[in-house]
């Protein structure tokens, strides 16, 4: 086992009597692939907002873009907290993970630049940016980039055997 990866907790009530937890590596790989994320954000009358996104994985944090008058955006800025998730369309194997955390506005334009050329190293040329006043630029406009230190992580082992694992990292 990797001596820096977190301490993960099978929880034993749902997971199959043979499971093991998932490990840390699973999990990075899974955060690390070009895949579509789903966002969760808070509307200031407390309801969910819930909508589909890339993000990237880099140094430990989840990223991901958007444009300042964009729903996730506002809401963001009155309660920072989210959960973004991804895994497997399918109910009975692979991998889900879900990331709970606070979104933090990454402005330092160095950061922002290898942030870019990890989106395109990802996703691809479609989605090239240039960095300009703190964000992201592109056709689309300008889009703020967040980052999600996790707090906590799950991951949901479908199949057989099952097993959901939670990671506590701060």
């Amino acid at each position: 086992m990797n001596a820096d990866a977190p301490r993960a907790e099978l929880n034993t009530d749902f997971s199959s009597p043979d499971a093991e937890p998932t490990s840390w590596a699973r999990v990075e790989e899974l955060l690390s692939a070009p895949r579509t994320f789903w966002i969760s954000t808070v509307r200031p009358d407390g309801r969910p907002h819930v909508t589909p996104l890339i993000a990237v994985w880099r140094d430990g944090v989840l990223h991901f873009a958007t444009g300042p008058a964009e729903r996730k955006a506002l809401n963001l800025a009155r309660n920072p907290e989210v959960v973004l998730t991804t895994g497997d369309a399918t109910w009975d194997d692979g991998c889900d993970v879900v990331v709970e955390g606070t979104a933090v506005r990454i402005t330092d334009e160095d950061r922002l630049r290898a942030l870019a050329g990890a989106w395109e190293a990802t996703y691809g040329s479609f989605w090239k940016f240039d960095v300009r006043d703190g964000a992201f630029s592109g056709d689309g406009g300008a889009a703020w980039v967040f980052g999600v230190a996790p707090r906590t992580v799950f991951a949901f082992a479908k199949g057989d055997p099952s097993g959901q694992t939670r990671w506590r990292l701060r």
